[in-house]
């Protein structure tokens, strides 16, 4: 039996975007197949380093691809992130 698609959003904050964004790029990209939709809000706009940032995705996919995605941010030092499925 086929896995059933699930849609959902997962938000990522990034404590230390100049440090940690390459990080959560090279993730995302590993897992394009299932990011329909990405947004990336600049949360403090004149900030010059330890800058806060913070990534919203839209994901389609199965359940097990969606929580491996959320597992592999989870396990990078100085990212939260959060999933909400439908």
């Amino acid at each position: 039996m086929a896995e059933s698609i699930k849609i959902g959003v997962i938000s990522i904050l990034i404590k230390n975007r100049q440090t940690h964004a390459a990080n959560v790029q090279d993730i995302l990209t590993a897992h394009g197949h299932i990011v329909m939709a990405r947004l990336g809000v600049n949360v403090q706009p004149f900030c010059l380093k330890n800058c806060t940032g913070l990534v919203s995705l839209a994901v389609k996919g199965s359940l097990k691809e969606i929580n491996q995605l959320k597992g592999d941010l989870d396990r990078l030092y100085g990212i939260v992130a959060k999933k909400i499925i439908f």
